[in-house]
């Protein structure tokens, strides 16, 4: 399995710095700052970062397990909320909330949320996770 690189860059204090980050591949860069982070600003931050891969994830995961038992999904969208609280004076992500919906020709929604369920145990974002963030999942066919 290869392993995964990305870069960032923090220039100045933390409430007036910027920073940048980007991936290893080439794929994708971006600017964060306290405002976007904390503040609600208009940009990006770590934790929408950690919302984007935990989506990705689930849905790969998701989708390979529907595969492997024989209904292969047409179509399996993710959304993520990553929550940032402070917990005793320190910012701390408290729970990820996943909310996926599927397109799967031949099973029913019980059967889904079990799929969905399993992927959530099974992916590799979740068990990074697992023990320090509370994990919520949602699923639904479309």
């Amino acid at each position: 399995m290869p392993t995964s690189k990305a870069n960032a860059i923090w220039e100045g204090g933390l409430r007036q710095g910027t920073g940048r980050f980007s991936a290893g591949s080439g794929a994708f860069e971006g600017a964060y700052s306290f405002p976007t982070r904390f503040e609600g600003a208009a940009g990006t931050n770590p934790e929408e970062l950690i919302a984007a891969a935990h989506a990705a994830c689930l849905c790969m995961s998701l989708s390979a397990g529907l595969e492997r038992a024989g209904t292969a999904p047409a179509l399996v969208r993710t959304t993520a909320h990553c929550t940032l609280e402070m917990i005793e004076g320190k910012p701390r992500i408290t729970k990820m909330r996943l909310e996926v919906e599927g397109s799967v020709p031949g099973i029913d929604e019980q059967a889904f949320r079990q799929a969905a369920e399993t992927a959530k145990q099974g992916c590799p974002v979740s068990n990074a996770l697992k023990g320090n963030v509370d994990v919520e999942l949602k699923a639904t066919l479309a």
